[in-house]
């Protein structure tokens, strides 16, 4: 009977003990955080950051840019820009958003010259691969 308490109490302190003294419980788990690859070197990044550019209001918050005046009067036709500004998709995903959004959902599609500047402007501020 010893043996089995002695199990149950290792069973169950361990474990708390474990999540009460790493940092990581500390800190708390945040699962729409960055990635981190432990593997990595301290101090280094995989990722490097989007230029930071300023929210214009004028533009529905979208960061300064060449293009955001051309993005914004394109999208807002169908949804707010909120909808924009939180995506992080890759450059390919944009292009089959692109896509998608034609085809499937009856956007109107600008000249080429102007569905360049776009993608451009969505490709470098709402990229996961900047």
């Amino acid at each position: 009977m010893k043996t089995t308490c002695s199990f149950l109490r290792a069973a169950v302190c361990v474990p708390i003990f474990l999540v009460g003294s790493s940092g990581w419980a500390q800190q708390g788990y945040n699962p729409m955080g960055a990635a981190v690859n432990p593997l990595a070197p301290a101090g280094s990044s995989t990722e490097s950051s989007p230029p930071s550019a300023a929210p214009n209001p004028e533009f529905g918050d979208l960061p300064d840019g060449e293009g955001a005046e051309e993005t914004y009067y394109q999208c807002i036709a169908c949804h707010s820009t909120a909808i924009i500004r939180q995506q992080h998709l890759s450059d390919a995903r944009w292009d089959y958003l692109w896509t998608w959004m034609v085809k499937e959902q009856g956007m109107y599609e600008p000249d080429d010259e102007t569905k360049s500047t776009i993608l451009a402007y969505l490709k470098t501020h709402f990229s996961s691969e900047r």
